[in-house]
């Protein structure tokens, strides 16, 4: 029993509750005494932590910040206390859903390590990360080794030509085994066209992990890297070959070096870092370290050749944006014009909208205001800070090169470009993958359905991936995203961040209803009931139009009909061509012919005949060889040569037609037609099959015939759904 009164347990709780929150205070108070000192653009450094999900990327930043003595506590991720993840959802889900900014002071460098989620439905966020990174640290498992996400990573830092680390982290984890992890790693790198290179050694594996051997100089670090020592006896053979590759790697960036090399067989450290900088930024080797983010082994050794190896923003592959007289290459100086890229935004109920910007060129004032060239509209600067997890630290000026924030911004959304007003400069969004994964969306309540538009904008604006439409078919609201999870992820941001609720269902396909002969049919609508009556009939003729969506005409003689009721009559049959005739889609590709009909003196009126028009349209499609049309789309299946037959078979059952195959990058790229009502759940039954490592893309490549045994079943809950209407 505690003090307290109830078990121990509420007090060790009650006692974390109090921990962190004074911690957070005096976090606070700290910074406020002491914010963080200026880094001009040659001691910065940008790196994107990437990764498969669960390969220790956000414990690797806490152990940065512990090491760095930034915290006084590293924070554990089953306990929701890291840094990086501090979202209520991440908390809930114990995954990193965004991508959040962490900031390290160490050698008088700032290094802004962003820590992306490594869950595939969060990819998005993982772009973002890179677009504004200068080099990437791609994290494996060293049990786990080479998954799909670091093959994800990979291609993403491919993309931006950003060169890279690999770390083999979890090195204290039952069964790590260093050499096994990087002769995969090795080996993934050279099917890559490029040469892997060790520049860490463990000290030790499993629970005896205590550090790390680094190579250039040829010292010991051990525990978090903050005791410096020499290199233990039985590591002494191995290190020295390790270096002697790592010179000659070194020898390769310059002729001088090489030179140098050849006439005496060795470089000095300064030389080697020198040479290692020209490989590594030209994406020609990939040096290779370890570590174990959640014992905080090897957090300073890693930091140092952060530093030494990835290049500043000055060295950083250079970027361009659109200028008034065309392309233009941004210098990374604060002389130069502003180019800022705003890479993410986030709405918070009590702190309002957060934009998060790299300056590219140029440099930001506090209290200034800046231009937003995308939106054409001037946005006032208040609240201009770095952000370190959910920590604001206030700042002057952000220098070129570095990232910031700014709150409480009016219009800008993620995606868009700061400049100044008169040098507009925009900076083109990277691509991100398509959406694909569509879920149909119902507001809970009628409070709920006033807000449901703009909390859905909201959403998508902060989510480059999100993507929601009105659908003009089935009149739907849709929301499409990477898969279950990241929708799910959105609904509760829709709850928790807007209290909008939303409930979804799967999606109606879109078909459209058509003809396949002629047929005629006529329709006399009578009403009498006191007074004048109403009266109208109408004989028509319709038929198939390939060529175009819907045709009006008439073939009237004599005086049996009036030509001033055809509007009304194809105003009724335009109505019934929207709702449906017989299924409740959309009708098109037809030609509508009235060729007679009667009318009354006194009781013939407009309505009467849009009525006869619209019902006589849909005896004529009864007998007109009625049939559904299904979008079918043009699908591009990206996978592992071993998963090709399984992958072909199920396209088979889904009515799939298999156009051809391809070859691309080691794998294979089956390219199908197949009914996108087959397609609507494929995101994560290709994962399943394929181990995560299959992805697609589709996109509309024209209508067809749905198979009758198909259409049945659609036609008569069409039916159902009027009748129960009716019952209404």
């Amino acid at each position: 029993m505690s003090y307290f009164g109830g078990d121990a347990s509420h007090f060790d709780n009650s006692f974390e509750f109090f921990y962190n929150h004074a911690t957070c205070y005096i976090s606070y108070i700290n910074r406020k005494a002491n914010p963080m000192k200026e880094y001009t653009t040659e001691f910065l450094r940008n790196v994107a932590l990437v990764s498969h999900g669960g390969a220790g990327k956000t414990m690797l930043a806490e152990s940065f910040l512990h090491a760095t003595k930034a915290t006084t506590r590293q924070g554990k991720i089953e306990d929701g206390t890291t840094v990086s993840d501090y979202d209520d959802e991440e908390h809930r889900r114990k995954i990193s859903i965004y991508a959040s900014v962490i900031p390290i002071e160490h050698r008088d460098h700032k290094i802004n390590v962003i820590d992306a989620p490594g869950y595939t439905d969060f990819v998005g966020e993982t772009v973002s990360a890179l677009s504004v990174a200068d080099g990437a640290i791609i994290l494996v498992d060293a049990v786990a080794g080479v998954e799909v996400g670091t093959e994800l990573a990979w291609k993403y830092a491919d993309e931006f030509n950003l060169p890279r680390f690999f770390v083999i982290n979890k090195m204290d984890r039952d069964n790590a085994n260093f050499d096994e992890a990087y002769l995969a790693v090795e080996a993934f790198v050279k099917a890559h066209g490029k040469r892997a290179i060790k520049v860490h050694l463990p000290i030790g594996e499993k629970a005896a992990f205590k550090g790390v051997v680094d190579i250039i100089g040829m010292k010991s670090y051990l525990g978090d890297g903050n005791v410096i020592g020499e290199i233990p006896a039985e590591l002494k053979e191995a290190a020295e070959k390790a270096h002697f590759a790592l010179v000659e790697a070194a020898a390769e960036g310059e002729d001088e070096l090489m030179e140098k090399y050849l006439e005496n067989g060795s470089l000095t450290d300064a030389e080697m870092v020198r040479g290692l900088e020209d490989v590594v930024y030209a994406g020609e080797f990939v040096p290779v370290f370890c570590a174990a983010g959640g014992h905080e082994v090897g957090a300073i050794a890693l930091l140092n050749d952060i530093i030494d190896l990835m290049p500043s923003p000055l060295n950083a592959p250079k970027r361009v944006a659109q200028g008034k007289s065309g392309e233009e290459t941004l210098k990374p100086s604060d002389t130069e014009p502003l180019a800022a890229y705003v890479w993410k935004t986030t709405a918070d109920p009590f702190v309002g909208k957060m934009t998060y910007f790299r300056v590219f060129s140029g440099s930001m004032q506090a209290e200034g205001h800046i231009w937003n060239q995308n939106k054409g509209a001037e946005e006032r600067v208040s609240g201009l800070h770095f952000q370190r997890g959910k920590e604001v630290i206030a700042a002057k000026v952000v220098h070129a090169g570095d990232i910031a924030a700014v709150s409480k911004l009016n219009v800008t959304a993620t995606g868009e470009t700061f400049c100044d007003k008169g040098h507009p400069l925009t900076i083109a969004k990277p691509k991100y993958p398509v959406a694909l994964y569509r879920v149909a969306i119902t507001p809970k309540s009628q409070a709920d359905a006033a807000k449901i538009s703009p909390t859905l904008t909201k959403l998508c604006e902060e989510d480059m991936t999100l993507i929601w439409q009105n659908d003009p078919i089935t009149h739907e609201t849709v929301l499409q995203g990477m898969g279950d999870q990241h929708i799910d992820v959105a609904l509760h941001r829709a709850q928790s961040k807007f209290q909008v609720g939303l409930a979804t269902h799967e999606p109606r396909i879109p078909y459209r209803e058509g003809i396949t002969r002629k047929a005629t049919a006529q329709y006399r609508h009578k009403k009498q009931s006191g007074g004048s009556g109403q009266f109208g009939e109408v004989h028509l003729r319709i038929e198939p139009l390939p060529s175009a969506d819907f045709e009006f005409t008439d073939e009237l003689v004599g005086m049996n009909l009036s030509k001033s009721y055809l509007p009304p009559i194809e105003k009724g049959i335009r109505a019934t061509l929207e709702r449906g005739a017989f299924a409740g889609y959309p009708m098109s590709n037809v030609k509508v012919i009235v060729f007679d009909g009667k009318e009354h003196e006194v009781d013939s009126k407009p309505v009467a005949f849009e009525i006869a028009g619209r019902e006589a349209f849909k005896l004529a499609v009864q007998d007109a060889g009625p049939v559904l049309f299904e979008p079918i789309m043009n699908v591009r299946v990206t996978i592992p040569d071993a998963n090709m037959g399984d992958v072909m078979s199920d396209i088979n059952t889904r009515r799939g037609r298999v156009q051809g195959t391809d070859s691309e990058h080691g794998s294979t790229v089956i390219v199908a037609h197949v009914p996108m009502a087959e397609m609507l759940r494929y995101t994560s039954q290709l994962r399943s099959m394929t181990g995560g490592r299959g992805y697609f893309t589709m996109e509309f490549d024209h209508y067809d015939t749905v198979p009758s045994h198909i259409t049945g079943p659609i036609i008569e809950a069409h039916k159902k759904e009027m009748e129960a209407k009716k019952e209404e």
